[in-house]
C-alpha cells in the first residue's frame, strides 16, 4: 500500500484536483489514465474486457441452466463478482433468443409456403412473347373469375389463385426482359375502417390510431390475397412482431416480480429480491427458448439427410420443455424455502397468472406487428 501511495505522490486528479492514492480518485472516481492513447492500447483494453466478460459467462451459464436458484442465492449472499449481472444476463439472452427465433421460425416455416406457391413460371413457360404472356394471364383471370364462388371464403380462395398466376406471369415476363404486370391494387387503406375519435385523446393520437388500423387492414388483405405480396406482408408483420417482443417481455418483468411479492407477502422480502428472482427465471426461459429453437433448426436441417436423428432431437426438445417446468418449481422451492405443498400451490398460481400475462404480451406484440 505504501508503494502505491509513493508511486502516485504529487499526482492530482484532473477532474477534482484531489491528491491521488491509486489509479482511481477516491473522491470522484475518475481514472488517472487518459483516453487519448494509441490505438493498440484501446484494442488491448477491449480484448481484456471481452475476455473478462467471457470468464463470467463461463461461470454463469452452466449453473443458470443446471442449478435452479443457485445464481439467485449467490446474489443474495453477496457473491456477485464472478457472475454476469441479472439484468444484463436476461437482456442478452432475450435478444439472442428472439433474434434466432425470428431467423429460424419466421424465415423458414411461415413464409416458405407462400413463396414456393408463386415461384417459377407455371403454365406461362410456353409463351414466347410478352404479348402472349399478358393475353394468357388475362384469359386465366377471366376463367377464374367465372368460376368464383358466392361466399367470401371462396372469393378469397380465387383471389389467391389470381395473385399466384400473376406472380408466375411476372416471372416469365422477367425472363423475356419485359415490364411486369401491374400488382393487385389493394383497396384504399381508409376504406372499410371505422373512424377513431376518442374524445379524451388528442387529435394527433386519434389520427395515429386510425393509420395503424388502416395498416392492419391492408396487411390482412395482402396476406389473404396470396402470392408474393402475401409473403412480403407476412414477413413484414413477423419482423415487426419479433421486434416488439423484447419490449413487451421487459414490461412483464416488474409485473412478474410484483406477482411474486403478492404471493409471498408474509415472507417480508424486498421487492428487489423478487425482481432478481424474476430476472433469473426469465434468463433461464430465454436460454431454453434459444436452445429449443437451435434444436428445432438442427432437426429441420438434418432430418432430410439422416432420418434417424429426428427422434432423438424430438426427445431432446420434450426433455428441455419438461426441465423448464421442473426447474422453475425447484427454483421457487430453494429460494423461498417453503414446504412442498405450499410451494406447489403457489407455483401453480404464479404459473397460471403469468400465462395470462404472457398471452396478453404476445397478443400485443402481434397487434403491433399487424399495424406496421
Amino acid at each position: 500500500m505504501k508503494k502505491d501511495i509513493v508511486s502516485f505522490e504529487g499526482v492530482h486528479c484532473a477532474n477534482c484536483s484531489t491528491p491521488m492514492q491509486g489509479e482511481f480518485c477516491h473522491d470522484c472516481g475518475q481514472s488517472i489514465h487518459t483516453v487519448l492513447r494509441p490505438m493498440h492500447h484501446m484494442v488491448e483494453d477491449t480484448l481484456d474486457m471481452v475476455l473478462h466478460v467471457d470468464g463470467r459467462v463461463i461461470h454463469t451459464l452452466p449453473p443458470l441452466f443446471l442449478k435452479p436458484g443457485f445464481l439467485t442465492l449467490e446474489y443474495f449472499a453477496g457473491r456477485r463478482q464472478r457472475y454476469v449481472a441479472p439484468f444484463r444476463l436476461m437482456f442478452v439472452l432475450a435478444l439472442l433468443a428472439f433474434f434466432v427465433s425470428h431467423l429460424v421460425v419466421g424465415g423458414a416455416d411461415l413464409l416458405k409456403f407462400s413463396v414456393e406457391a408463386s415461384a417459377g413460371t407455371g403454365e406461362f413457360a410456353k409463351d414466347t412473347t410478352p404479348e402472349a404472356v399478358r393475353a394468357h394471364f388475362e384469359q386465366m383471370r377471366q376463367d377464374i373469375e367465372k368460376s368464383k364462388g358466392q361466399t367470401d371464403q371462396k372469393a378469397k380462395h380465387f383471389n389467391r389463385l389470381v395473385n399466384i398466376e400473376r406472380d408466375h406471369a411476372n416471372h416469365r415476363l422477367a425472363e423475356l426482359h419485359a415490364a411486369p404486370l401491374p400488382n393487385v391494387v389493394v383497396d384504399d387503406m381508409t376504406a372499410h375502417t371505422t373512424p377513431i375519435d376518442i374524445p379524451w385523446l388528442p387529435a394527433a393520437i386519434n389520427h395515429s390510431l386510425e393509420r395503424s388500423q388502416a395498416r392492419a387492414v391492408s396487411n390482412i388483405r395482402q396476406m389473404q390475397g396470396g402470392g408474393e405480396q402475401a409473403a412480403e406482408a407476412e414477413e413484414r408483420v413477423m419482423a415487426s412482431a419479433f421486434h416488439a417482443l423484447p419490449q413487451t417481455m421487459f414490461v412483464l418483468m416488474p409485473l412478474f416480480a410484483l406477482l411474486l411479492k403478492f404471493t409471498y407477502l408474509f415472507k417480508r422480502r424486498l421487492y428487489m429480491e423478487h425482481l432478481i428472482v424474476a430476472l433469473h427465471s426469465h434468463a433461464f426461459l430465454f436460454l431454453c427458448l434459444l436452445l429449443g429453437v437451435l434444436l428445432y433448426a438442427l432437426q429441420v436441417w438434418l432430418t432430410p439427410h439422416a432420418a434417424w436423428v429426428g427422434t432423438p432431437l424430438r426427445l431432446l426438445l420434450w426433455a428441455l420443455w419438461l426441465w423448464s417446468l421442473v426447474y422453475l418449481l425447484l427454483m421457487q422451492k430453494r429460494v423461498y424455502r417453503q414446504g412442498w405443498f405450499m410451494t406447489i400451490v403457489k407455483y401453480l398460481f404464479v404459473g397460471w397468472c403469468y400465462t395470462i400475462m404472457a398471452c396478453f404480451a404476445l397478443a400485443f406484440a402481434a397487434v403491433l406487428g399487424m399495424t406496421n
